[in-house]
């Protein structure tokens, strides 16, 4: 275990290039290194983006001090045909330096052998070989020794993650910086990453899972609408309860502001009025008087001028403490009503790739407004059933029915691949951009990101486009595969609404146990 430590944020200022305002302006932050620390906030505020300046991945101004490194996770791993063992070994600190270090220090035979004696140190700490500590900590998120020995790349999604992480907490000089880590976790998965995750002491974790962030994390950060920072202790129930407490208090502050503001701004054109009115008087007055009435107007006016600041500032003042709450608003949706009352029927269905069925047998029915949700481990043939339904031809046996006519709207999974102007996309999409974009707004979009292109937005953004673009289709049956990776939190309580508000048909790939529990009607659990 790495020694307790602060780490501090001084002055740090950060801005992507071409953008038209700093992501972060003059930060100062103390963080202790004790802390399981979860990080809340909206897609595109910044989240990654401090995780990747806390990592030295991006060049920035004002100051980090910290006495201890820091690991980053998703870690990058060059060569995905090496045993899976071997890419552990290099995703712990000394053996990932290793390559650096001999690589500025070939002249320097001290400085290499004093890092030898560290590395050996190291590997040989409390009488474990590193191979062996790997295995141990492996175990503890239920990774089967065996498939250490295959190659990286043949692991699942969620093998991959669950050994790369095992690995990254054997950096015991480095701070855990765990980037969204649930993405490709089934419900098992995630269960037995809250459990390791539990004893653990220090890290920083960005997630978008309630379920992971209740049982395992002690403090939140989080970042506010306005770019100001906050932290306080507790997991994310109490934090979102604080929240919903400070937004109602703030809320009712800002109807009150609203009111000054007009108030003010009335009195500001009242006193610009009487300005107007000096003026004219001026010009009319008799010509023995003018110097007089010329003096006296000038005292007048230069009063009624100094008013009028004064109001505008003071308006302009109560106009920024507005910017503090989230008014996302809530989203609509447009379902269609179809003639029959059934829409999906599946009669021993089963989907067989050549190596066995991946689920036995399956009979079910969708009747119009149900939701159900497909569960059931990585690999056990959730997306391959959604393809099936949605028409591609998967090798099956029994028989699947669709009602005709049948309007569907669909959100893929995947969302990386999105790229160039968002009008292009919308038209690619054929849906009215008016309603697109009132959608995003919603979901936290800023006006100016419209004019940016998808290759430069967040997952979590490109997941919203995706969502936004299904919401807009009215449609008979809605079909989400895992809508909610990357997607923040906020953005999710709003789909929450909208699917409780309107009860679409509606038929879902999802591991958000929180999301499922409260939109499905119905559940098949797969494998």
């Amino acid at each position: 275990m790495f020694p307790i430590a602060i780490i501090h944020f001084r002055s740090l200022s950060f801005q992507y290039e071409g953008s038209t305002q700093p992501l972060f302006s003059n930060l100062n932050l103390e963080l202790d290194s004790a802390w399981r620390l979860g990080f809340i906030a909206r897609n595109g505020r910044g989240k990654t983006t401090l995780l990747r300046l806390l990592s030295g991945a991006l060049p920035y101004q004002g100051k980090i001090v910290s006495p201890l490194g820091f690991a980053y996770f998703p870690y990058a791993v060059k060569d995905e045909t090496l045993p899976a063992l071997e890419v552990a070994r290099e995703a712990i600190a000394p053996f990932r330096a290793l390559e650096a270090t001999m690589a500025s220090a070939q002249n320097d035979p001290a400085r290499l052998n004093e890092y030898a004696e560290a590395l050996e140190s190291y590997t040989r700490a409390d009488g474990f070989a590193i191979d062996a500590m790997i295995k141990a900590e492996a175990g503890k998120l239920d990774l089967a020794q065996q498939i250490l020995e295959r190659p990286f790349s043949s692991l699942s999604h969620g093998e991959r993650t669950k050994l790369l992480l095992a690995a990254l907490f054997l950096r015991h000089d480095s701070l855990l910086l765990i980037d969204e880590p649930t993405n490709h976790l089934d419900l098992e998965g995630r269960a037995a990453l809250a459990r390791y995750l539990r004893g653990k002491n220090g890290f920083i974790l960005v997630s978008h899972d309630r379920s992971l962030l209740d049982s395992t994390i002690d403090h939140v950060l989080s970042i506010n609408r306005d770019g100001s920072f906050s932290i306080e202790q507790g997991n994310y129930s109490s934090w979102q309860r604080n929240k919903d407490l400070q937004d109602a208090f703030e809320l009712a502050q800002n109807e009150g502001l609203k009111k000054q503001i007009s108030a003010l701004n009335e009195s500001a054109r009242e006193k610009a009025g009487w300005s107007e009115k000096i003026e004219r008087g001026k010009i009319g007055s008799h010509t023995a008087d003018r110097g007089y009435v010329g003096h006296k107007a000038a005292k007048m006016m230069k009063r009624s001028k100094a008013i009028e600041r004064r109001i505008e500032r003071a308006a302009d003042e109560k106009s920024r403490l507005l910017q503090r709450v989230e008014e996302g608003g809530d989203l609509k949706l447009s379902p269609l009503a179809h003639p029959a009352r059934r829409l999906i029927l599946a009669q021993d269905l089963s989907i067989d790739y050549g190596s066995g069925p991946l689920f036995a047998p399956l009979s079910f029915e969708l009747m119009q407004g149900e939701s159900l949700c497909l569960k059931g481990r990585n690999g056990s043939g959730k997306s391959s059933l959604v393809k099936l339904i949605l028409g591609e031809k998967i090798p099956h046996a029994g028989t699947l029915t669709l009602a005709s006519g049948l309007a569907l709207s669909i959100a893929q999974q995947d969302a990386s691949g999105l790229s160039g102007p968002l009008p292009r996309f919308v038209q690619e999409q054929g849906i009215d951009q008016s309603l697109f974009f009132t959608i995003l707004r919603k979901l936290g979009f800023e006006r100016a990101q419209f004019e940016t292109s998808l290759s430069g937005f967040s997952q979590g953004q490109k997941k919203k486009c995706l969502l936004a673009a299904s919401l807009c289709k009215p449609a008979h049956l809605y079909i989400w595969d895992e809508p909610l990776n990357y997607v923040d939190l906020p953005s999710r309580l709003q789909i929450e609404r909208l699917l409780l508000d309107f009860r679409p048909t509606l038929l879902f790939i999802e591991h958000d146990a929180v999301f499922a529990g409260q939109i499905a009607t119905k559940t098949i659990l797969l494998g």
